[in-house]
């Protein structure tokens, strides 16, 4: 099954701050989203912080959070950012 992965406006406008080996690293994990799902145990410190919402390490400094409900096939990425201002 493949799923449609949706990043919020909010992170996309602030891709352009990131460092380029981050924004790789975010295209990458966003076509594993699509073709595995938002459990993606092989991604650096990843984990479940709700039910629904999930998040992992892009490099040392850099974090990805998304959420997906249950039975449903849309993830949406809300942060990528550095993880000191995480909202988990």
């Amino acid at each position: 099954m493949k799923y449609e992965v949706r990043v919020k406006k909010r992170v996309e406008r602030g891709l352009q701050k990131l460092p380029s080996d981050v924004q790789k690293l975010l295209y990458l994990l966003v076509a594993d989203l699509q073709a595995d799902g938002p459990t993606q145990k092989s991604w650096r410190n990843f984990s479940p912080l709700t039910q629904d919402q999930y998040h992992c390490h892009l490099n040392y400094r850099y974090v990805a959070c998304w959420t997906c409900r249950k039975n449903e096939i849309v993830i949406e990425v809300y942060y990528v950012g550095s993880r000191e201002k995480a909202p988990y």
